[in-house]
């Protein structure tokens, strides 16, 4: 079973989040949850390219505030960090 199934939802609304794994390297931006959502998320590193819609079921993802720019990200990638 893939690790993002074995979580449960502990991001809210106007919480203060970071992305795990910035492409920038570290844990370098930070942003605010204003939705939370459920959408499908191929992995190509759990599933390969070869994409199948079946094959997946919709997982929590936030849509977060950095700045002026709205990024979808999925939970399991973000951390709170206004504990």
């Amino acid at each position: 079973m893939p690790s993002h199934e074995l979580r449960q939802v502990i991001m809210k609304v106007g919480d203060l989040v970071m992305i795990k794994v910035h492409p920038r390297g570290g844990l370098e931006r930070t942003g605010v949850v204003i939705d939370i959502l459920q959408k499908k998320c191929w992995r190509t590193s759990e599933r390969g390219v070869g994409v199948d819609w079946n094959k997946v079921e919709p997982e929590p993802h936030g849509r977060v505030l950095f700045g002026q720019k709205v990024v979808t990200i999925p939970v399991v990638d973000m951390v709170v960090v206004n504990d």
